[in-house]
């Protein structure tokens, strides 16, 4: 699941970064706003990757998807996009969970 999750949320670190390239361009947000809060998601994003087995780091990334989905009211695309890397999240969590409890099976079927 750590690599499924992680690989999603470095992608998403990423799509953030060029979408706040694209918003200091097209919407009417000053662009300290738009680097301090893309900042923000980027931070949590590569924080995250290393917490993901952690309690409650699930639930966090979840709130970064809709946050991500949420940011659509200034940049409109992000609405897509923001529903691709939730579905893509979980993707992520539902099958490394899936993965991850086959492969504690046969750890312990080889025990």
């Amino acid at each position: 699941m750590r690599v499924l999750c992680s690989s999603t949320l470095i992608g998403e670190a990423l799509l953030i970064m060029f979408a706040a390239l694209v918003a200091m361009q097209l919407s009417d947000v000053p662009t300290t706003t738009v680097w301090i809060v893309s900042g923000i998601a980027m931070l949590l994003c590569v924080l995250l990757c290393g917490a993901i087995t952690r309690p409650g780091a699930v639930a966090v990334g979840w709130a970064l998807q809709i946050g991500l989905i949420v940011s659509g009211f200034v940049l409109p695309t992000m609405f897509g996009l923001g529903l691709v890397f939730a579905a893509l999240w979980w993707c992520s969590v539902h099958y490394g969970r899936r993965i991850d409890e086959i492969k504690a099976a046969r750890e312990a079927a080889a025990a």
